[in-house]
């Protein structure tokens, strides 16, 4: 019977490195996965560089890529996504960013992601005093927290367009056109924007950006919410860090009209939502119970309800990625175990072997030992009607290097399942 039905499935930050506390094993490798190691043993396994062999992605660009669209031609980067996933107005000639909410102390910075235990409802109480009492001159603003520490911010020139040709301020990426590249190492002092070019709207670009940064952390510091948190021994959410600026809305071809099949979009994050809304995918909001095992289990159910809606599911689980940037590499796999068990465990059983076929990557991988995203490559599995397998037992990154598949880039994924799909 021909496939009918295709589940991608990116767990996020899955990658790593081997790690003395398991024993010179990454995470992954570490973690019992008895239903990963069963798909990898029926299908065929490859490893992915998901942006470039040199490159340590953040998650939009390397969504991107592995959906299809190379970011370095087609990406209007991250702020524009995380914009348009919050529901933000944006128009082209707009200066948008993804944000952090910080903590800083005499111009270093503490931490980058408040301890991360910023609430979204601080979060929410901090940005309230932001929009309103800070003016920029010539310009307006939005500021808009989205989960935890994390927002986006939208700024409006009253002078002509803005242009996104600015530096970051949050020293752990930097910005190459219009990818968003994650760096192992980087200076924890405040930085400042820099115009990237030598245009005006450039120039006007970081000139309003460092008002911002500037002004902001002046009325965050005196907040009343971080006055609670100081008083509670917990870090202030004292600083805006801004990076990977966009200034135009894209303009890209559908990913159905692209590859063919009517597509449906697991959303978790705001960024999630802002890529589904760019590439026509249809959004299906994902429940986040606080308890990972009822949240993976629910995530199962609603898979196998959305695969009845549409061709093609992709499904983006966080998981992974956060315990790897706190150098927790135990919590990683233990957060490992739990998505194989409650996702993967439940969705097989209830999918049709002979017409999904199901593929699982990573976006990037996360080094517990850096505490960063890494250049290293992904494992991808794919398991369906007409794979043949080869040979490899269990799904790892060592044991990925030795499948079929080989190493690819990840705009070479989708192309390939399609082709399968037909």
């Amino acid at each position: 019977m021909a496939v009918r039905k295709l589940l991608y499935v990116c767990l996020d930050g899955l990658g790593d490195e081997p790690h003395p506390d398991l024993g010179g094993r990454t995470p992954l490798e570490a973690a019992a996965t008895p239903f990963l190691d069963d798909l990898a043993s029926r299908g065929r396994n490859g490893l992915v560089h998901t942006v470039g062999p040199d490159i340590a992605p953040e998650s939009d660009i390397a969504v991107f890529a592995i959906l299809g669209y190379d970011p370095a031609e087609q990406h209007p980067g991250r702020g524009v996504l995380e914009a348009l996933g919050s529901g933000m107005t944006f128009e082209d000639g707009d200066l948008a960013y993804r944000v952090n909410f910080a903590t800083q102390e005499d111009g270093r910075i503490v931490d980058r992601r408040v301890g991360r235990d910023l609430s979204s409802e601080e979060a929410r109480a901090l940005a309230e005093e932001v929009n309103g009492t800070l003016s920029l001159p010539g310009a307006t603003f939005e500021l808009r927290p989205t989960v935890e520490h994390r927002g986006a911010l939208v700024i409006r020139s009253n002078e002509g367009p803005l242009s996104a040709e600015v530096s970051n301020t949050d020293p752990a990426y930097v910005k190459r056109g219009s990818l968003g590249v994650a760096l192992e190492t980087f200076e924890d002092e405040v930085a400042w924007a820099e115009p990237l070019d030598e245009t005006d709207g450039a120039r006007r670009a970081a000139e309003l950006t460092n008002a911002f940064v500037r002004e902001s952390a002046r009325i965050l510091d005196a907040s009343e919410t971080n006055a609670r948190r100081r008083t509670e021994g917990r870090l202030p959410a004292n600083l805006i860090l801004t990076r990977d600026a966009g200034d135009h809305r894209p303009r890209l071809t559908p990913i159905r009209e692209r590859f063919g099949p009517s597509w449906g979009c697991f959303v978790e994050m705001p960024v999630e939502r802002g890529i589904a809304l760019v590439l026509g995918m249809g959004e299906v909001p994902a429940p986040s119970p606080p308890d990972p095992e009822e949240r993976y289990a629910a995530w199962a159910t609603l898979a196998t309800e959305a695969l009845d809606g549409y061709d093609a599911l992709y499904v983006h689980i966080k998981g992974p990625d956060v315990p790897a940037h706190d150098g927790r590499a135990e919590d990683k796999r233990d957060v490992i175990e739990v998505i194989d068990r409650a996702f993967f465990g439940q969705v097989l059983p209830a999918i049709d072997p002979s017409e999904v076929l199901l593929a699982v990557t990573a976006d990037h991988a996360t080094s517990c030992l850096r505490k960063a995203h890494t250049a290293d490559p992904v494992p991808l599995l794919v398991c369906g009607p007409g794979v043949q397998a080869d040979g490899v037992t269990s799904f790892g990154e060592r044991a990925a290097a030795d499948g079929s598949i080989g190493t690819i880039r990840g705009t070479d994924i989708l192309p390939r399942l399609i082709r399968l799909l037909r």
